[in-house]
């Protein structure tokens, strides 16, 4: 997993553990989880986003009227 072996992991869960406290963990386990979803979710609704202009009225250079 991503190159890190048992005692790796290991290490870096009791450094959690000490700066965080175990009382934490659960609380930063769900904030985590938040984040993550809010993450996806704005991922694929930025691919469904219309970003084209919407039509004006503006004078139709060759004829100059308006369009309607």
């Amino acid at each position: 997993m991503f190159g890190l072996g048992l005692w790796e992991l290991v290490v870096i869960l009791v450094v959690v553990i000490i700066v965080f406290g175990a009382g934490r963990l659960p609380e930063l386990g769900t904030a985590l989880g938040e984040g993550i979803k809010n993450f996806k979710k704005g991922y694929r609704e930025s691919k469904t986003l219309d970003v084209t202009p919407p039509e004006t009225n503006a004078p139709d250079t060759s004829t100059g009227k308006t369009k309607e």
